[in-house]
């Protein structure tokens, strides 16, 4: 039998036992939460029209179906006896296409890193910021009017400002010497992906977990649940919140350039200053195209949110992509999302793959080999 028949086989039943009856507490709170919610349903709907921060997509423009693209990446490190075997990878999945479309963006279409190093404990960061600097390189040269990115717009700037800070600590890594030659290039997909300054492109960053409560501090709602879970029950299908200023760190943006070169940190300083400053200004609004779907977080530039005809394009864009049950987000984010995840399970094979390449012309003894390329397991994030 698979895990999935037996998901209790290898536990103690007396463990087993208590985790059940556990379960029937939660579900009473769980049921509570709900019905509190409920109750409140229309009152807290009241609260939002009298803001005047609901509207339905009707009201907007009409604007012709655009074409979109999602974007996501992966990072897997495959921990062996002797060394590391990393990878990270970014692909970008076009979405359905309207009908008139005519355009090809030729291939490649993904971008990938894959090298051995030795035991560092700061790899996984390295490695997670040069995934997503990947991501917005991606996202910068998409030809389409749309394009999604997963997770939030500020997550570039935690990513690689957590990596600039560990790149002494882990300067024997090759994927730190080439996360720092591509930081000038990341940086200024960054700021076309946060300025969206050409009218004809917009990106939309999709996260799918988030604690943010902008519209429920405004509005004095209870902190045990965050915007997108309470707006899920409260917008009908068509209705979107109006966009609103990103909520804002506790403490300023901050982007440490100091490990780089003193010619590649007198290059990109400026343009670190201009992202910081557009960070302050990115808006946020929650869209619920479609009765089956919950509420979709979506950040944006102000240059698309403060133009009733690109915030069209946007929602146009994401309901024209969401026509199914199936998927809880973006048709093209959703492939995505699938494609990238596959990267930790193949980890393993290259590895495989690699010690029989080895095998076949290492003249000590064979044993040598498989030690030394045995994995005890295999990290990843998306």
């Amino acid at each position: 039998m698979t895990f999935a028949e037996r998901p209790f086989g290898e536990l103690p039943a007396a463990l087993v036992e208590e985790v059940l009856q556990r379960t029937e507490n939660l579900g009473q709170k769980l049921l509570q939460d709900f019905e509190r919610v409920r109750a409140q349903r229309q009152t807290w709907r009241a609260q939002l029209q009298q803001a005047g921060w609901l509207g339905r997509d009707a009201e907007l423009p009409y604007v012709p179906i655009p074409t979109t693209c999602g974007i996501d990446g992966a990072y897997a490190i495959e921990r062996l006896l002797t060394n590391d075997l990393v990878a990270a990878a970014a692909v970008a999945v076009e979405g359905l296409t309207p009908p008139s479309e005519t355009r090809h963006w030729p291939e490649p279409r993904h971008r990938v890193w894959v090298e051995t190093e030795t035991h560092e404990t700061e790899t996984t960061t390295i490695l997670r910021a040069l995934m997503i600097g990947m991501e917005l390189e991606l996202a910068a040269q998409a030809p389409h009017e749309v394009v999604f990115l997963d997770g939030s717009l500020t997550t570039p700037l935690i990513y690689c400002n957590q990596a600039l800070n560990k790149c002494e600590a882990a300067a024997s890594l090759e994927t730190t010497a080439h996360f720092r030659q591509q930081v000038p290039d990341i940086l200024a997909a960054y700021w076309t992906v946060l300025a969206a300054t050409r009218t004809d492109r917009c990106w939309l960053a999709i996260p799918k977990y988030t604690t943010k409560r902008e519209i429920g501090q405004a509005m004095g709602w209870p902190a045990t649940h965050d915007d997108r879970g309470l707006l899920s029950f409260l917008l009908e299908p068509g209705e979107y919140t109006r966009p609103r200023r990103l909520q804002p760190p506790s403490e300023p943006w901050h982007l440490n350039l100091h490990p780089l070169e003193l010619e590649t940190r007198a290059k990109v300083e400026p343009l670190a200053e201009k992202i910081i400053a557009l960070l302050g200004e990115i808006q946020v609004l929650y869209y619920r195209p479609y009765p089956w779907l919950p509420a979709l977080r979506i950040e944006m530039s102000r240059a698309v949110a403060e133009n009733q005809a690109r915030l069209a394009i946007a929602l146009h864009g994401i309901r024209h992509q969401c026509g199914t049950p199936a998927m809880m987000e973006p048709y093209p984010l959703y492939m995505a999302d699938r494609m990238v995840k596959h990267l930790s399970r193949t980890i393993p094979t290259f590895r495989q793959i690699t010690s029989q390449q080895i095998a076949e012309t290492y003249q000590g003894n064979l044993d040598d080999v498989f030690f030394g390329l045995h994995g005890y397991r295999t990290e990843s994030g998306v």
